[in-house]
């Protein structure tokens, strides 16, 4: 690899076990309890099924890019306008980009934005967007370091290059 590959960073299975208990403490220490968990796919749907084992909630899975979103996108919308508290969870809150296009797509199917609340593992601190819950943050505009959590490990060294080399502001 060159010197321009990005610094993969392996999370370690005990270290995700950690931080779905972390915030599993943090969402028992509020004031706000949610109903049910909807896991953000593909990063979302394994911290999703722990928290939801750890939390004893029921949970959907939801991947705004597919072909069936539409769908899924509603029932979660119609769910959070019948005051059912939705907890959306994702791998990591970077950019903002999935959490804004999600926010913005429950709102446009008539979501209740009051019934929503956003969970990640990793919280990035310069983030356009700002989640609720997390375990842990970091600082991108310091770090950059590409995290490689648990269930992506299976993937070939070079799949996960082309994925982090594939949003190069987020390394530079």
């Amino acid at each position: 690899m060159s010197n321009d590959s990005p610094i993969l960073h392996p999370i370690t299975h005990d270290r995700f076990l950690g931080d779905v208990q972390a915030l599993a403490r943090a969402i028992e220490a509020g004031d706000w309890a949610p109903d049910m968990l909807v896991g953000v796919g593909r990063g979302g749907l394994v911290p999703a099924v722990y928290l939801s084992h750890r939390l004893n909630l029921p949970m959907l899975s939801i991947d705004y890019s597919s072909a069936s979103a539409d769908a899924a996108l509603t029932d979660v919308a119609a769910r959070s306008a019948s005051g059912t508290r939705l907890l959306i969870v994702d791998d990591i809150n970077d950019s903002g980009g999935t959490i804004a296009a999600l926010r913005r797509l429950l709102a446009e199917k008539g979501g209740d934005a009051r019934h929503l609340r956003f969970a990640v593992l990793l919280d990035n601190s310069r983030s356009g967007e700002r989640v609720d819950y997390w375990a842990d943050s970091i600082d991108r505009d310091t770090d950059k370091r590409w995290f490689v959590f648990p269930w992506e490990a299976l993937a070939t060294q070079q799949a996960i290059v082309d994925e982090a080399l594939s949003v190069p502001d987020r390394l530079a």
